[in-house]
């Protein structure tokens, strides 16, 4: 009920640009986003890197309705992989493809995404772009995207895809993606999905993680397991070590301004722990479908709205 409630309140355009201009939106906003520009993202990069966190960095939005936008949006990324390489930060950058234009004009997308890849593969050291999924509308579409600019060579390992546990496709398309070597970001998922496409109970989406983690584990393959779900994090640790799975062979990704003390212990551990930084104005509908991927994490944010 909680998580239905959720995202129905990120598509809620009213209360979207009420929260956005209010001043709880504001402290909600600098808790769980790095700020609004490129500067604000390569500065919370920074400080992530020096406490031993590696770093992925998104630039808020989707769904842009022309080819100037989506353009702009990719010219911004790539402005964003030069300054990355330039103050030699740890960060890869993460990306939609509506926000590159998919909803315009597929090639439009594939165009800027190749663009981006390219630039990441030639840096000195190469870098990284992962293409974030959607709603399921887009499952499709983004796993084909990513698989044809996978085939070349040069963009081996340069790319990777992100799978949603909540989708009852996720096993099939795992399997796909690992057939090509394809680096996964495995998370629970945060759109709204009917009965046929997603499970809806909770203990359904965190054991199909479960069994989807494990497989990715055992891929040999250097996967991401986006969780904050500590149950899950101590269940991934277990089967790693009783498989002999090695620490550095995977990382463990949390989202920034979320359980930072968990981050902070798995780094203390030796294991590897990416945060995901947000930055932009689109914050609400993010913050939102972060919520409902999982509702517990709301308690966690009223009570640092009540500490700030």
């Amino acid at each position: 009920m909680l998580r239905a409630l959720l995202l129905y309140l990120s598509e809620a355009r009213s209360l979207r640009a009420m929260a956005e201009r209010s001043s709880i939106g504001r402290r909600l906003s600098g808790r769980f986003v790095a700020g609004t520009g490129v500067e604000d993202a390569l500065r919370v990069t920074a400080v992530l890197n020096r406490a031993g966190l590696s770093v992925s960095i998104d630039n808020l939005g989707e769904n842009v309705t022309t080819a100037e936008e989506a353009r702009q949006a990719a010219e911004l990324y790539r402005q964003l992989l030069c300054e990355v390489s330039r103050k030699k930060l740890n960060a890869n950058v993460s990306l939609k493809l509506t926000h590159m234009g998919l909803d315009v004009d597929p090639q439009l997308a594939l165009d800027n995404v190749e663009a981006l890849v390219s630039q990441a593969a030639t840096m000195d050291p190469p870098n990284f772009v992962r293409v974030d999924m959607e709603g399921s509308a887009y499952t499709d579409r983004t796993l084909d995207l990513v698989s044809k600019l996978h085939e070349k060579p040069e963009n081996r390992q340069r790319l990777g895809a992100v799978i949603q546990s909540y989708l009852r496709s996720s096993e099939k398309d795992v399997a796909r993606l690992l057939e090509r070597g394809i680096r996964i970001r495995l998370c629970k998922g945060a759109y709204n999905e009917p009965p046929e496409i997603a499970f809806q109970a909770k203990a359904e989406v965190d054991a199909n993680y479960v069994r989807l983690m494990r497989t990715l584990l055992k891929s040999g393959a250097y996967h991401g397991l986006a969780t904050h779900d500590e149950n899950i994090v101590r269940e991934a640790q277990v089967f790693a070590k009783r498989e002999n799975i090695s620490k550095d062979s995977f990382e463990f990704q949390m989202l920034y301004g979320i359980r930072r003390d968990l981050q902070q212990e798995l780094v203390r551990d030796g294991w590897r722990m990416r945060v995901y930084v947000p930055f932009g104005a689109e914050w609400y509908p993010y913050l939102m479908r972060r919520l409902a991927e999982r509702p517990a994490n709301l308690l966690f944010v009223l009570k640092n709205l009540l500490r700030s």
